[in-house]
């Protein structure tokens, strides 16, 4: 089965807000085996919620709306499901003093208005909402000889979340068929995204029931692997099928199965290895670090570092002599060695990691005046070899960064395995 959320409110669509209670409900519904397969936001337009309701009820089995049952005349959520079904709405006097009842434990009179809470579609279950005013509704109904699961939701997460979780997840479950979802997700690094389409594709062409989305972005690409079976066994060998299968052409292109980071694997694979690692970060400013350090625990490993950012900090934080940055400059092979050098020296970390680079878009003076933006050298040693790698990145001030600590990482990672 099909599902279909609609997120409502014109907040959502304007630069300063963002809908999040889709993401909670595709998690809640995924686990049940229902796969969504739409989300839409939608303003607080009359007109253009019926029309998506409409467009909702047409394509998908199970349709859930977040939003839009408040007190307000800009709260229409109630009013257009009534309108794309064709059902009336009835004030419900429990609830009506239900909703007094909650203003007078507050020593507060209750707006007129607030009793448009209390109004029901023809056939809805009530969904009591512990949390706040607005209550959710339950609708198990036909629309043009379909049966049709409707859910309605308010819109606060504190309030839908312990409302979909103690009562929509339990009435679905045993409404729905029995269905059982598994999932599976690949990640790779620096590698184009057609190019792993164009190895896999012949793969994942064969298993037609299991669905495989490519994402791309980040300096990374993910494969996801995703199939409905009536049992988790049937539907975790699917997958596990396709992904044995690719997981064999892309080889050690791919760095993480369960989902961990790129910086996760790398701080697992130091420690399984018994060493510790530095940073000397020049371009970069401390995004290497940040990355690191934002993994739990990473201080097993990782030592610290130094962001040398001007010519002079080079010298007086990792020991990159002079002479070095006056005849080949800061972004040169000869300083990412001594940085890399330097910095595990100085921290006693048994590999040292350096990042320098131009990233832009400033003209670059002295000896790497001539150097152009997304010219950037990577240095890795562990004491005894220390291995440089020069690139060309190409983009924005902001990628060119990202895609150094990317391609430091990666390089490690090899290193290490």
């Amino acid at each position: 089965m099909l599902a279909e959320i609609i997120a409502v409110g014109s907040e959502m669509l304007t630069p300063h807000r963002q809908d999040t209670n889709s993401l909670y409900l595709t998690a809640g519904l995924n686990d049940l085996g229902v796969s969504v397969a739409f989300k839409t936001i939608v303003g607080d337009n009359r007109k253009h919620l019926t029309a998506a309701i409409r467009i909702a009820l047409n394509r998908s089995d199970i349709v859930l709306l977040s939003g839009g049952l408040g007190p307000t005349e800009d709260d229409l959520t109630r009013e257009c499901v009534g309108e794309a079904l064709q059902l009336e709405l009835r004030r419900d006097e429990t609830l009506l003093q239900s909703l007094a009842q909650r203003f007078a434990a507050r020593n507060m009179a209750m707006p007129a208005n607030n009793a448009r809470q209390a109004d029901v579609l023809a056939g809805a279950t009530i969904l009591p909402n512990t949390n706040g005013s607005a209550p959710g509704q339950w609708l198990d109904t036909t629309f043009e000889g379909f049966r049709k699961l409707v859910i309605l939701l308010p819109g606060p997460p504190k309030e839908l979340k312990p409302l979909f979780d103690n009562d929509c997840k339990a009435r679905l479950a045993a409404t729905l068929p029995a269905n059982h979802l598994a999932r599976r997700m690949l990640r790779m690094a620096l590698i184009p995204e057609s190019q792993v389409d164009a190895r896999t594709a012949p793969i994942y062409q064969q298993f037609p029931d299991v669905e495989t989305t490519i994402l791309a972005g980040h300096a990374e690409i993910q494969l996801h692997f995703l199939c409905v079976k009536p049992t988790l066994a049937e539907a975790e060998a699917r997958v596990d099928a396709v992904l044995d299968l690719v997981a064999a052409e892309m080889g050690d292109d791919i760095f993480s199965f369960n989902g961990e980071s790129l910086e996760e694997v790398v701080l697992l694979m130091l420690g399984v290895r018994n060493h510790t690692l530095s940073v000397a970060e020049s371009c970069t400013g401390g995004w290497l670090g940040e990355r690191l350090t934002a993994v739990p625990n990473s201080s097993r490993v990782f030592l610290g570092g130094a962001i040398a950012y001007s010519d002079r900090s080079k010298t007086a934080l990792a020991d990159v002599p002079a002479y070095l940055l006056e005849e080949h400059g800061a972004v040169s092979e000869p300083v990412a060695r001594a940085l890399a050098e330097g910095i595990r020296r100085r921290t006693g970390s048994t590999l040292g990691l350096s990042v320098t680079g131009i990233a832009g878009p400033a003209i670059a003076r002295g000896p790497d005046a001539a150097k152009p933006v997304g010219l950037v050298y990577i240095a890795l040693t562990d004491g005894e070899d220390t291995q440089v790698r020069q690139l060309h990145i190409t983009g924005d001030r902001e990628r060119v960064r990202l895609w150094c600590t990317q391609h430091a990482l990666e390089m490690l990672r090899h290193f290490l395995q």
